[in-house]
């Protein structure tokens, strides 16, 4: 039982919600880039809302099943077809053995997640099948799926067929709005540049990766910033470096770094930014920790409620 790779897509991996907890050992914690997205799709099958599945970045890949499954795609939105007939994100779609699955041209968003109604039978690594892409582990050999690829599957079913409701089917044609709060140094950076960094407009630069998102854009006034010593990074920390272009650290990031810490994305929000495309311009709007904890509470509620209405 085995999900064969006809075709592997730009950057097909394994993922769950990665590795929290190790990166006081210098181990980020990857996984998933929009782990809310994954959820969706888990609970549309009836899995937990970390069970590990398929990411499928910017260009999807083929997919021949070799056992009979259910599956649904969620996250980023594709043309998809089941044995060459178009079908749904968003819903159960059940497979048979031999049935191929294709992503097509993508419409919306960066990456969408593959959830399987099975568990993919490989060996943890630090307690988790995520694939660390950057560091090498986890996953299939710790990388991304290659074509003639199997990914063993174990407990396969099927589920009856459903959808999600309309108000959970993310759309990320709109220009995204990123909720920060102050980071540890955002006292060092002058009015006008932190006024500059809420209203600057930025774009996502091409060189960007699981590691970091780097913006481009205006620069922010560096001049005046102190030296300092390295301390803890974290997914969603944006620091400053000289030449005044924020970063922003991502899933697979380094957990420490030395340049000044701006803001950071609130936790409700990390999961947007694994859909940022290339050039894609974004905002950021500073919130208070209260508020940052008063939205993480509501959108976390809204995965418990999901259940109940399909």
């Amino acid at each position: 039982m085995s999900l064969h790779i006809i075709q592997p897509g730009l950057q097909t991996s394994i993922q769950s919600v990665g590795r929290p907890g190790l990166m006081r050992w210098g181990v980020a914690r990857g996984g998933a880039a929009d782990t809310f997205a994954m959820a969706l799709g888990n609970l549309l099958l009836g899995n937990p809302i970390a069970h590990p599945g398929i990411e499928v970045a910017l260009t999807g890949p083929e997919i021949e099943f070799t056992t009979d499954v259910s599956i649904a795609v969620t996250g980023a939105r594709f043309d998809l077809s089941h044995n060459e007939n178009a079908v749904p994100n968003n819903a159960v779609l059940n497979m048979a053995a031999g049935d191929r699955l294709r992503f097509g041209a993508l419409k919306s968003g960066a990456r969408a997640y593959l959830a399987l109604a099975a568990e993919i039978d490989l060996a943890p690594v630090f307690g988790s099948v995520s694939t660390h892409l950057i560091s090498g582990f986890g996953g299939l050999h710790g990388r991304s799926l290659r074509t003639g690829d199997h990914v063993p599957l174990q407990h396969c079913r099927y589920v009856a067929p459903r959808e999600l409701p309309p108000q959970f089917r993310l759309d990320y044609r709109t220009r995204p709005l990123i909720r920060v709060v102050p980071g540890c140094e955002a006292g060092y950076f002058s009015a006008e540049a932190l006024s500059a960094f809420h209203h600057g407009g930025f774009a996502v630069s091409p060189q960007s990766n699981r590691m970091g998102i780097r913006l481009t854009g205006e620069p922010l006034a560096t001049t005046d910033l102190p030296q300092l010593v390295s301390s803890a990074l974290c997914p969603g920390t944006v620091q400053v470096p000289p030449n005044g272009l924020p970063i922003i650290s991502f899933v697979e990031g380094q957990t420490i770094g030395g340049y000044p810490r701006i803001a950071h994305v609130i936790s409700a929000d990390l999961h947007r930014l694994g859909q940022l495309q290339a050039n894609q311009r974004l905002d950021f709007e500073p919130v208070s920790a209260h508020s940052a904890r008063r939205i993480l509470k509501e959108k976390t509620q809204l995965l418990h409620e999901l259940p109940a209405m399909l």
